[in-house]
């Protein structure tokens, strides 16, 4: 299981790029930038947007969807971050992604107690019965 908390783009990219064995001439003529651009991409922390892009295009992988995961983890939505009666121009979205690491995170904070099922669900804003499905499904593995 990978752990979102500590996310070092460049080291994802490179593990991607060994694990397609993807040659370092495709990788130069796709992004249009040098080799030595290439490794010291490796070495980066973090990288731009628009180059991410690039990158989850040519690899195939949605690097966006660590920052996803790692937001659902660590940064979960607050049910007071907008004013009432506000509305955002920003689009709404009205599903999380649920992965199985998130499944599991999840479920471990209720196995071990450290939060209830209903702070759970209000700190995380899961449907209830969404989380006892988790709860039933996964009850064996957890």
């Amino acid at each position: 299981m990978y752990k979102y908390k500590e996310i070092h783009l460049g080291n994802l990219i490179q593990e991607r790029v060994e694990e397609l064995d993807m040659p370092i001439a495709r990788i130069v003529s796709f992004l249009n930038i040098e080799e030595e651009e290439i490794q010291a991409t490796y070495t980066l922390e973090s990288i731009d947007t628009v180059s991410l892009l690039k990158w989850c295009k040519l690899l195939d992988y949605d690097f966006f969807r660590i920052y996803t995961q790692h937001l659902i983890i660590y940064a979960p939505s607050s049910s007071h971050s907008q004013k009432p009666g506000q509305s955002s121009k920003l689009p709404q979205f009205r599903k999380n992604i649920y992965t199985r690491e998130i499944i599991e995170f999840i479920l471990e904070l209720i196995h071990s107690e450290t939060k209830t099922p209903q702070q759970v669900i209000k700190e995380y804003r899961i449907p209830k019965t969404t989380l006892y499905k988790w709860i039933m499904k996964y009850k064996k593995n957890v």
